[in-house]
């Protein structure tokens, strides 16, 4: 596949996240992750220590894409949809600088083109809310732990899921029909 495509998103914990792109047609992969931290001697960091808050790095995705099936512009709707980009450093009950909203971007598109969702979301809102999404290159991924990834498929049934992630799929089937798989 040469076409494809690679945009890395932060919005607050990656199981929500992961689950949500992985409904989307066009995408290829989702992985969660942590970017643009501060890496101990270029290693991996864990998870244990990105929830410390003390690291600098964000729960993240980095999702593969067919630009001919899905658009730029459509991802980052979904993803401006399927969080709260108004609120610093926390969604939900998940808080701390780990948990920031973030569009990570690697090259000019998608810079702009998020710069003009929030311009459009900000003027769009009856109560003035200003977004906090950090628009900023990416700087460096790392993959999360194996047990992170594909986290709701295989634990549907787990409290944070069921009340926490199966809200945001059915916001998104709703809303998003015509992008889904």
């Amino acid at each position: 596949m040469e076409n494809i495509k690679t945009i890395v998103l932060a919005g607050g914990c990656f199981w929500c996240t992961e689950a949500v792109f992985k409904s989307l047609k066009g995408v290829v992969s989702v992985l969660p992750g942590y970017a643009n931290g501060n890496a101990s001697a270029g290693r991996t960091p864990t998870y244990e220590e990105v929830c410390t808050g003390k690291t600098g790095f964000a729960e993240v995705i980095k999702i593969e894409y067919d630009p001919s099936i899905l658009k730029l512009r459509d991802i980052l709707t979904v993803f401006f949809a399927s969080h709260d980009p108004t609120t610093l450093n926390r969604q939900g009950n998940d808080v701390g600088t780990q948990y920031r909203s973030g569009v990570f971007y690697t090259n000019d598109e998608q810079k702009n083109e998020t710069q003009k969702i929030i311009t459009e979301i900000e003027s769009s809102s009856k109560e003035g809310g200003r977004v906090v999404t950090e628009v900023v290159p990416l700087d460096a991924f790392y993959p999360a732990e194996e047990y992170h990834r594909d986290y709701f498929e295989r634990n549907p049934d787990k409290a944070y899921c069921q009340i926490i992630i199966n809200p945001k799929l059915e916001k998104i089937q709703k809303e998003f029909a015509a992008l889904l798989k």
